[in-house]
């Protein structure tokens, strides 16, 4: 009697991977921090930012860009404000985190989505040109949100303590957000 083919399994990553992933993330922080950085932390006798406040500097710029391209997407596609609309609050939450976001939050609501749906950034015109294409846009989006959260991975290993931690966090909500945006490109 043949035994049934096992089910096939959807493509992309699973929810236990993206886990799996910000806990070993948290762990490799917890191993990583140490008095060995405390230099970088510091600064230097020259006045010079230190790793951390650049690493934290970039990450709110970093964080700022992501934000135009939410603001791009939606200002082309306002039908997919429900999905990208709260995606894009977290991504204001975040530069938040990193000391930034000023800019990119006076657009919003109290509630942390855009105050007019598909309404630019205030800091002018995104740099990224947006498909016309749903799917297409939400792809695009969904790659920028995995190559940060890449980029941001890669960072914490460099920084101490609570911004690693911070890093390691936002990596994982950012690896969330583009495994969602892919899903909805579906």
């Amino acid at each position: 009697m043949p035994y049934p083919s096992p089910p096939r399994s959807p493509s992309g990553p699973r929810r236990r991977t993206l886990l799996a992933s910000a806990a070993g993330a948290a762990l490799l922080v917890g191993c990583s921090s140490g008095p060995e950085n405390s230099e970088d932390s510091t600064g230097t006798a020259s006045g010079t930012p230190s790793l951390t406040e650049r690493t934290r500097a970039r990450a709110a710029r970093d964080s700022e860009g992501l934000i135009e391209r939410y603001d791009a997407v939606l200002a082309a596609h306002p039908g997919l404000a429900e999905l990208v609309g709260p995606l894009r609050a977290e991504a204001v939450r975040h530069a938040e985190a990193f000391g930034g976001g000023r800019r990119a939050s006076a657009g919003a609501s109290p509630s942390g989505s855009p105050s007019v749906p598909g309404s630019p950034s205030p800091s002018g015109s995104p740099s990224a040109a947006v498909p016309p294409n749903e799917k297409e846009a939400l792809t695009e989006l969904a790659a920028a949100e995995r190559a940060l959260a890449d980029q941001r991975a890669t960072a914490l290993l460099d920084v101490p303590g609570e911004l690693a931690r911070l890093l390691a966090s936002v990596a994982a909500a950012g690896a969330a957000h583009a495994f969602l945006l892919t899903e909805g490109a579906k």
